[in-house]
């Protein structure tokens, strides 16, 4: 008990120096995209016998470069502890949002605003599964690739090599587990048969991975830049000295 305790004091002031040393622009641009993913995993954009594609796959791209920029200057644990908080948000958006809709309004006919921000439970099941799932996976991978350029692990090449590495295996499973969940397990059951098959949220999760490498491909540079901006600038020193601190003792 004790050393849970100490666990939870330890995790919730690493968390708060983490908090205030990120800058905010990157965390509120994560939590958005995360939200916003969820609200456009309620359309599907296409659907043929061999693939489909749901709207999230129009911003998931920005979650993930999010995540990478974070892992490269602060470590996977601090862009898992960030991947929790914008799933948190995310639900807790999600909810007001139920709520919104459920309480009647005489004004008019909301019927389709209610139908939208109301939400499904099992896409914000799935949604949220998949999403820490494969940030876990993203992270770890990207921190992973990133110690294996020891000559020059700042350099263009690294950054380049662990975040397209990264984004594909995680856009990927990120894309597949929500597809099989929501679109194999719950849809057939609450909307009257519609589903999708297996080969479709497969092809689907291929298709946006490589539709969101291409976007991490052209949007890299960016990312590069400000983690190269952030080490020159010693943006979130009081973090990592204190991870460094935990570290050696």
């Amino acid at each position: 008990m004790v050393r849970l305790k100490k666990w939870f004091i330890n995790e919730y002031r690493q968390s708060s120096i983490l908090l205030r040393s990120i800058p905010a622009a990157v965390v509120s641009l994560f939590v958005v995209s995360v939200v916003c993913m969820n609200l456009l995993a309620n359309k599907t954009l296409l659907q043929l016998d061999w693939i489909a594609l749901d709207g999230g796959i129009l911003i998931s791209w920005l979650s993930f470069m999010c995540m990478d920029i974070i892992t490269k200057h602060f470590g996977p644990g601090a862009s898992n502890r960030i991947s929790i908080l914008a799933a948190s948000i995310n639900v807790l958006t999600c909810l007001i949002f139920f709520v919104a809709s459920i309480i009647p309004s005489n004004a008019g006919d909301y019927g389709a605003f209610n139908g939208i921000f109301g939400g499904t439970w099992f896409i914000l099941l799935g949604s949220t599964v998949a999403f820490l799932a494969s940030a876990v996976i993203n992270n770890m991978l990207n921190f992973i690739i990133g110690r294996g350029f020891k000559k020059n692990p700042d350099g263009k090449l690294a950054y380049a090599m662990r975040t397209y590495v990264s984004t594909f295996i995680g856009q990927f499973l990120d894309n597949f587990i929500f597809s099989v969940i929501v679109f194999v397990f719950f849809a057939p059951i609450f909307w009257d048969g519609f589903h999708w098959t297996v080969l479709q949220c497969a092809m689907c999760a291929l298709t946006g991975a490589v539709a969101e490498l291409i976007m991490e491909v052209l949007f890299s540079p960016i990312g590069y830049r400000i983690v190269t901006r952030w080490k020159a600038n010693s943006v979130g020193k009081e973090y990592l000295e204190f991870v460094k601190g935990e570290g050696d003792r």
